[in-house]
């Protein structure tokens, strides 16, 4: 276990995690505690071992818990098994934990503007999240902003295949007529056009994971992937010398957009567009957060969520941050993918009066 000191006298907690790289927290007077994160919660052996931590840290409690924190998504088992046990329960969205876990590690009760993103986290309205601009002012969070939405042609598949959300872009540009003859070695890209221009199974959502996919596609690196995180994975090893496209975004109120980068990466070589969609979406994001940490008086933007892990985008993102003279907050001792949502869960159990 992984201990933290905090900087209230917390009630007895509990967080369960996330699906993904899951691992489970508790809270109680100074201390929070994190077990070590075990893997995705899908098979019998992996929900086992998922209890038998949850276990571990009620015995660490020695007193019954005061709530159970889990993600805002009904369905996963460990969210199933928080509501199974008779403890008051308390949803935490998937974004605002990955925000509330950065401030844990920092000790911070102040408010912070939060980055969170990511692949996927459940937002309210059963919406898709994953390119988050928060306020988290400790058990409370407020929607800033967000990317642009966009489609995901087949649902979860796109994040398997970078080429679908090439053709979600596509779509955005009007430029759905050439999906079909773009990617005419993909099974069913004669299909995705129409499904696109039909709205028919194409969820939309603000993930920046999905983002990073259609830069791959778009650039013919990665069709088609192993895993998802493959294609993000191999954009970053190109990427060595970020550049910055001059007019590469808007920001249209809430809503920051990529499009015009987007526009410029269709077929362009490999490395440059690696270089170029990471020092633009770089830059992008940081103009994005610090509009908001400006209007808001507040003077320390915190980086979370998966794609926190690329450390180009996040060297990149902090450096553009600090020269308009903010204070930059980064995981330190735990992950800023789902292997440190339990912490956050359990920092905003601990700070709620629910």
């Amino acid at each position: 276990m992984i201990e933290f000191a905090l900087p209230f006298e917390a009630p007895p907690v509990l967080a369960v995690g996330a699906y993904l790289k899951n691992n489970v927290a508790a809270a109680k007077g100074r201390k929070a505690v994190v077990s070590e994160a075990r893997g995705n919660l899908e098979t019998p052996d992996d929900i086992r071992r998922f209890k038998e931590d949850l276990q571990s840290m009620i015995d660490w409690l020695g007193e019954p818990a005061r709530r159970i924190a889990h993600d805002l998504h009904p369905d996963f088992p460990n969210s199933r098994h928080a509501q199974s046990l008779g403890i008051p329960t308390l949803a935490v969205q998937h974004h605002h934990a990955h925000v509330a876990a950065v401030a844990a590690e920092h000790g911070l009760l102040e408010p912070v503007i939060g980055l969170a993103l990511d692949g996927f986290g459940l937002g309210p309205g059963n919406q898709s999240w994953g390119g988050e601009l928060l306020l988290v002012d400790g058990p409370g969070y407020e929607r800033l902003g967000h990317l642009q939405p966009l489609a995901q042609p087949g649902g979860d598949v796109a994040a398997r295949q970078p080429w679908r959300m090439a053709a979600s872009v596509l779509h955005e540009l009007g430029q759905t007529g050439t999906i079909a003859q773009r990617f005419s070695d993909q099974q069913g890209a004669e299909v995705i056009g129409q499904m696109l221009a039909r709205s028919v199974n194409c969820p939309r959502t603000t993930s920046c994971g999905r983002l990073f996919d259609a830069a791959c596609g778009l650039l013919n690196l990665l069709p088609a992937a192993a895993f998802e995180g493959q294609a993000p994975m191999m954009l970053e090893s190109l990427a060595k010398a970020p550049e910055i496209m001059a007019g590469g975004w808007k920001i249209e109120g809430e809503v920051l957009s990529f499009m015009p980068l987007l526009a410029r990466l269709d077929g362009m070589e490999a490395v440059l567009g690696a270089n170029l969609f990471h020092g633009t979406l770089a830059a992008g994001l940081a103009e994005f957060a610090a509009f908001q940490a400006q209007r808001r008086g507040i003077g320390r933007v915190a980086l979370s969520g998966g794609c926190f892990l690329n450390a180009v985008l996040s060297a990149e993102v902090e450096r553009h941050l600090a020269a308009q003279g903010l204070q930059v907050l980064q995981a330190q001792r735990l992950s800023p993918g789902d292997g440190g949502l339990a912490l956050g869960q359990a920092w905003v159990a601990a700070l709620s009066n629910e």
